[in-house]
């Protein structure tokens, strides 16, 4: 964050972040971008894909709100430096921030440096953060983006997390969500989540969702090394064959959903059989909690009705001797009678 700012302070050229995938790159910019709301800096996010230059322009005069339908290259950069100038009249900066920046072809990356060419009075009128992969980071030292490199004013590689880092982390988080010591995590438990996800924080994520979810199906208190364990043999027994499990970069990388990578690889029969054994779990719990839930409902009736009948004791003791005398006069025609004729 030191480095965006410092860029950000500079008001020039190129600031670019790399990292492995699910190290925090585009989460960095967007915390950036929203302590920015209260300056003058008007900033768009543009996500690449394989373009050509003239497609670049247009993706970045739409991230803009500019027009961009059918214009050929001069006027797409004329729109961008008429752009520029109002909002600098506006006392206002431009920022584009370019996100999976490796899949920028080159001539597209000379399209950016062409940009911060604009100035007016010896002051810039555009500035980029570039943030990319392992690959963007070797993809600069290319004799042909020489020009490129010397407009970058600050760079910056994320690394995986340490143990220690991917300790605290995950107790930041948990704290975070309200977390009360339950379940319990032991060092042990940290030591192989970070083993499994080599500290990158989007893998110890998805991983520790998983914990807390087996913990919470398995009424599960403590986290130890051996639920991490079984976990991940989940994890690797839901992976395609072949596949690696989502801690290399491929996997970080993935854009198919979860969900869709383990109904896709239902086909290698490890993820049915698996499910159906939770699903066998899952059903006689839940015939458990019927058998007990009528128990409960079977003593719920026993103590309505005897209730009803305390009612009872309590009401006829309430009506006293004298109260049940005229009750039995009132069904004895006899006496009734009698007491007629004497009156």
């Amino acid at each position: 964050m030191a480095y965006l700012r410092y860029g950000l302070a500079q008001g020039e050229g190129f600031v670019i972040v790399t990292g492995m995938p699910g190290t925090g790159k585009t989460l960095l910019v967007k915390a950036l971008l929203a302590s920015l709301r209260q300056e003058n800096i008007v900033a768009g996010v543009m996500v690449t894909s394989q373009v050509g230059a003239e497609d670049t322009l247009r993706i970045i005069s739409a991230t803009f709100g500019l027009a961009y339908d059918g214009d050929d290259k001069a006027t797409l950069l004329r729109n961008l430096e008429r752009f520029f100038k109002e909002k600098t009249r506006e006392g206002k900066r431009v920022l584009l921030v370019v996100d999976e920046a490796q899949n920028l072809p080159l001539q597209s990356l000379e399209e950016l440096r062409m940009l911060s060419n604009f100035e007016v009075n010896g002051r810039p009128l555009f500035q980029a953060f570039l943030l990319g992969q392992d690959e963007f980071r070797l993809a600069l030292e290319s004799d042909a983006l020489t020009q490129v490199r010397q407009r970058v004013i600050a760079t910056y590689h994320l690394r995986p997390l340490t143990l220690e880092e991917t300790r605290a982390y995950i107790l930041h988080r948990l704290k975070l969500a309200g977390w009360q010591q339950d379940p319990r995590f032991n060092e042990a438990a940290f030591e192989e989540i970070h083993s499994f996800t080599k500290g990158i924080p989007r893998v110890v994520n998805s991983l520790c969702d998983r914990l807390l979810l087996f913990a919470y199906l398995e009424e599960r208190h403590d986290i130890d090394a051996q639920v991490v364990q079984t976990v991940v043999e989940e994890i690797r027994e839901e992976a395609p064959a072949g596949e690696s499990p989502p801690t290399t970069q491929e996997a970080g990388t993935a854009d198919t959903p979860a969900l869709t990578r383990i109904v896709n690889s239902a086909s290698q029969g490890g993820l049915v059989e698996h499910l159906e054994r939770r699903i066998e779990k899952l059903e006689s719990r839940v015939a458990e909690l019927q058998s007990l839930l009528q128990r409960e409902r079977a003593l719920l009736r026993k103590a309505i009705l005897l209730q009803l009948d305390m009612d009872e004791v309590y009401a006829v003791d309430l009506a006293g001797p004298e109260r049940k005398t005229p009750a039995k006069a009132e069904n004895n025609p006899t006496e009734k009678g009698t007491v007629g004729g004497e009156a």
